[in-house]
C-alpha cells in the first residue's frame, strides 16, 4: 500500500485542487470544518469521528481511516470504541453483500422462470 498512500507527500497534490477548482475546495473545506466542529453539534465530536471512521472502513478509504482514527483518539475514543466502530463497519459491509445477493435473485429473473414452470 505504500506505493499509493503517503500521508505527508500526498498532501502536496491538494495544490491541484487549489489551482483547478479553488472555489470548490474552499466550499468543501468550510463544509468539512462545520461537520467536524468541536462545538455546536448535537452529536459529540468523538461519536462523529467514530461514525466517520466506520464509513471510511466501509468505503475502504485509507485516508479516511488514517485521519478519522487519529481524530477519534484525539476526541477521546478508546481502543474498544475503535474496535466496535470497525465491527459496525464490517457488519454493514456484510449486510450490504447480503442485501445485494437478494437483489441478484430479483434481477436474475430466476423466480420468474420457476413460476412459469409451476402447474396449477
Amino acid at each position: 500500500m505504500s506505493d499509493f498512500f503517503d500521508r505527508e507527500g500526498d498532501r502536496a497534490y491538494t495544490r491541484d485542487y487549489k489551482e483547478s477548482t479553488p472555489d470548490v475546495l474552499a466550499a468543501f473545506t468550510h463544509f468539512n470544518d462545520a461537520v467536524f466542529a468541536r462545538e455546536g453539534r448535537e452529536i459529540p465530536l468523538k461519536f462523529r469521528e467514530l461514525i466517520a471512521l466506520a464509513v471510511g472502513i466501509t468505503t475502504q478509504c485509507t485516508y479516511c481511516i488514517d485521519g478519522h482514527a487519529q481524530a477519534a483518539v484525539r476526541a477521546g475514543a478508546s481502543q474498544a470504541e475503535i474496535a466496535e466502530a470497525a465491527w459496525v463497519a464490517t457488519a454493514i459491509r456484510a449486510g450490504g453483500g447480503f442485501a445485494h445477493g437478494r437483489l441478484a435473485f430479483k434481477l436474475s429473473g430466476i423466480h420468474d422462470e420457476q413460476r412459469e414452470h409451476v402447474h396449477a
